[in-house]
């Protein structure tokens, strides 16, 4: 997989569990299911996630963790700012650490996964650290390339 498909991929992944995270909780909190309204709850999460991503867009390891720790942490951080302060929406600190806690089961959550399905499958890295050089053939991070001939 190229470094630009597993960040893609990352990416999506990471907007369908915060997605998942709003679903989640207005479904527990009976505010019902509408599209419209877990968009505009999703709104600052996904901006935080966003802003997240711009920070780690140069990472050859999208699903590692510690992507995926800066990724949760603009996503828990700034998203809950600009719920409480752009959205103004009710944000009491039992929110704040319950909002944070699951983001960060969601977030990093795939990646342990990831990272262990990996590891059984006997691959030391995540396909993300593979990428092809100017003549096409796969290059792993370590291994010199031929792309200064």
């Amino acid at each position: 997989m190229s470094p630009a498909r597993a960040r893609i991929t990352a990416a999506c992944v990471d907007a369908a569990a915060v997605v998942g995270f709003v679903a989640l909780g207005r479904s527990s909190h009976s505010e019902g299911e509408a599209p419209v309204g877990i968009t505009a709850v999703a709104a600052p999460f996904l901006i935080g996630a966003a802003i997240g991503w711009l920070a780690v867009r140069r990472t050859r390891r999208p699903a590692g963790l510690p992507a995926g720790t800066l990724v949760w942490a603009c996503t828990a951080g700034i998203g809950l700012l600009l719920r409480a302060v752009v959205f103004e929406r009710p944000t009491p600190i039992e929110f704040v650490a319950v909002g944070a806690g699951f983001l960060a089961l969601m977030l990093l959550g795939w990646r342990v996964a990831w990272a262990r399905i990996a590891r059984r499958r006997g691959e030391a890295r995540s396909p993300s650290t593979t990428w092809r050089n100017r003549r096409g053939r796969a290059v792993r991070r370590g291994q010199p390339t031929d792309n200064a001939s």
